[in-house]
């Protein structure tokens, strides 16, 4: 039996996009560029009227693709027009796929989802349609009047991460010593703990920390909503007649906040039970590397998991879909690594769960030969691009509504407010008014849902 105990890659995109970029940086730039292109040309000339605007992943994809198809030996040329077709229509296909569910959270037909961690979204709602017939959505928790400035989400998150950070900092002292623990956050110049005291407020300050970046995130989703969709629109009107902007998975946030929590939390233990099972039967097994479940990809695929979970199946549907996502995003990229090459000893890896299917299928797909190899990976991308226009036509066209059942099942102020609060409260904790919802945001659940 094949042991690689020693491999462990943590797997945030911009690690390994940074590494590859070093050898293939033209061939990644030339293919992103076809990609968008045909991207556009899909989205006029067939029903999948979906732009994708988020820039960053797009790149992630183009580098996925190029190290694949280079590591597979395919000449300079596949590399970028293969690359390129496979790309433009991983960027029309996806937005697709998950619209139904996307359609749920935000209770309008204006934003996709635009993120390359589609696949799990599509678990978690399917997952929430399953066990959460009954389940009341996240956001109608009911809370003891002294808690109640815990239905605050910002305020909610802020202080689970300081207890996170918390209890992390104090079982990191125990194990590693003081020598250790106290330059554990002397990172970018910053000077290491004096002593236990400043160590532990070290560790509380990053929980904060967190808790902020996660506010001006939801902030900045709500601009975006607000301003980018309606100028997007003129756009479209004159390229891409009735097109639809497929945005970054941030874009879910506000629709339940309790929900990105619940869901950030349950995919991380996803992921470590995932690392259990890795490291005890499917390493010593098949040779597969331990993921290190990664705070990035945990939070933002695990938090979006969690809002399209309570779309269709409330809090029951919230945990179990983003632990299944906690999952996937565990197992996906160990099998990716056995198509990176030399790339596969980085210690660094794809997180996101659509990199990882893909980016196996092609990968192994590219090792049949340069003919036999382009000739596969085209016949996977029309597969995925024929079945992202049946569900289009068949099923987003049709209005299907993957949480319908439950809506008949739940008292009436319940279903009407299956993707939770976005903000829309005329006033919150201490008398501040919220920013306004994005056109579209369900209403919020009544004060009395439980």
């Amino acid at each position: 039996m094949r042991q690689r105990r020693g491999h462990q890659p943590v797997p945030p995109n911009e690690a390994i996009v940074g590494i590859a970029q070093e050898q293939y940086g033209a061939r990644v730039a030339w293919l992103m560029i076809l990609g968008f292109t045909i991207s556009l040309l899909l989205a006029r000339f067939t029903p999948l009227r979906y732009v994708f605007l988020t820039g960053h992943h797009m790149l992630f994809m183009a580098t996925l693709l190029t190290m694949v198809l280079a590591t597979a030996g395919q000449s300079s040329w596949a590399v970028v027009l293969v690359g390129g077709v496979l790309l433009g229509i991983m960027l029309v296909a996806m937005p697709a796929f998950a619209h139904p569910w996307t359609k749920r959270v935000t209770g309008s037909n204006n934003v996709a989802i635009g993120h390359f961690g589609t696949a799990g979204y599509i678990l978690a709602g399917a997952t929430g349609q399953v066990v959460g017939k009954r389940s009341r959505s996240t956001e109608g928790m009911d809370l003891p009047e002294g808690l109640r400035f815990l239905r605050d989400s910002m305020v909610a998150t802020a202080l689970s991460m300081l207890l996170i950070y918390l209890i992390m900092a104090v079982l990191f002292l125990v194990k590693a010593g003081e020598a250790a623990a106290f330059k554990a956050f002397a990172v970018g110049g910053g000077a290491p703990a004096t002593d236990v005291g400043n160590y532990l407020m070290q560790s509380v300050m990053q929980g904060l920390q967190f808790g902020i970046a996660v506010a001006v995130i939801l902030f900045g989703v709500r601009t975006i909503l607000g301003e980018l969709v309606p100028a997007f629109q003129g756009i479209a009107s004159k390229l891409v007649p009735g097109a639809v902007p497929s945005l970054d998975a941030p874009i879910v946030f506000p629709y339940a906040q309790n929900a990105v929590l619940i869901g950030f939390i349950s995919s991380f233990v996803g992921g470590l039970i995932s690392l259990g099972l890795l490291t005890w039967i499917f390493n010593p097994a098949f040779g597969l590397a331990l993921v290190l479940p990664g705070l990035v990809p945990h939070f933002f695929t695990g938090g979006a998991a969690g809002v399209y979970g309570n779309a269709t199946g409330g809090r029951r549907g919230a945990i179990a879909g983003a632990f299944l996502n906690g999952v996937l995003i565990t197992f996906l990229p160990a099998l990716l690594l056995k198509v990176l090459g030399a790339f596969g000893n980085e210690n660094t890896t794809f997180g996101d769960a659509d990199f990882g299917w893909f980016g196996s299928l092609i990968g192994n797909a590219a090792k049949a030969g340069e003919v036999g190899g382009v000739a596969l990976m085209l016949l996977t991308g029309a597969v995925i691009l024929g079945g992202a226009i049946v569900v289009q036509k068949k099923v987003v066209e049709t209005g299907w509504d993957p949480g319908a059942r439950r809506d008949a099942l739940m008292p009436r102020a319940a279903a009407t407010a299956p993707a939770a609060d976005a903000g829309a409260e005329a006033g919150g904790s201490g008398g501040y008014a919220r920013i306004a919802p994005p056109a579209g945001a369900p209403a919020p659940p009544p004060p009395d849902a439980k």
